[in-house]
């Protein structure tokens, strides 16, 4: 019986390395349904990144099951007909961009999935203006500064419109300003996300619920407690601090 609402199941997930004796993810479970909006706070070193690459595909899990929009993904070719749905952010915007200007670099995943150069275009257009940042669209990329590659990125995966988005640190390195105007976006957007930070206040801003990782594990918290002054307070079971 497949669940309409499920769009990315993850059942009993367990990843590690070659050469590596380390379960990155051990035994994970994972479920994201339609209208959700979830963050992930964790350290560095804690796999969060190894999962948003083995729900894409990137990474080969040693054993589960991956469920995504309801189908189980086994090999390359299932990855390739859901990866058009599901959006992926990546934590260096430079590994997402590499074409001369910012409007090419928007067009390239409407090109990519059949749209005329036109259509692409015009698609292109339409996203720097939903993000707000049309004025970038002349630009040569590889010049922005990295908040702008940030927007320009995150518009070149909202230009093929996915189901879903996954997004990796994508607060790392950027200021205030640009962090206020990603709120914005994400809490803009009719998608499901699931976005993974090391800044509580940012995930608190832009999801309805927060997680955990540890020891390659989901640690679900049922309670977000916000403080307006600066401690370490043990949320859930991973301590991290608010200010």
């Amino acid at each position: 019986m497949i669940d309409n609402d499920s769009v990315i199941k993850l059942e009993d997930i367990s990843f590690s390395y070659t050469g590596s004796d380390i379960q990155v993810l051990d035994h994970l479970n994972l479920e994201i349904n339609k209208g959700d909006r979830i963050g992930l706070i964790a350290p560095n070193g804690s796999g969060k990144t190894t999962l948003l690459h083995t729900i894409m595909g990137l990474c080969k899990p040693d054993s589960g099951t991956i469920k995504v929009f309801g189908k189980i993904l086994n090999n390359e070719k299932d990855f390739l007909q859901v990866r058009s749905k599901v959006g992926l952010l990546f934590q260096d915007s430079d590994d997402q961009l590499f074409c001369p200007t910012v409007l090419e670099d928007v067009a390239f995943g409407p090109l990519n999935l059949g749209f005329s150069r036109t259509e692409a275009i015009d698609i292109a257009e339409k996203t720097l203006k939903r993000l707000g940042i049309q004025l970038f669209e002349h630009s040569v990329t590889h010049k922005l500064s990295g908040g702008q590659k940030r927007l320009v990125a995150l518009a070149s995966v909202l230009a093929m419109e996915p189901e879903v988005l996954l997004l990796d640190e994508p607060t790392a390195g950027l200021d205030n300003k640009v962090k206020k105007k990603l709120i914005h976006i994400l809490n803009s957007l009719d998608i499901s996300y699931f976005v993974i930070s090391h800044e509580f206040d940012f995930a608190n801003a832009v999801t309805d619920k927060i997680y955990s990782m540890e020891n390659g594990r989901i640690l679900r918290d049922d309670e977000i407690h916000i403080h307006h002054h600066e401690h370490v307070h043990q949320h859930g079971k991973h301590p991290h601090i608010h200010k």
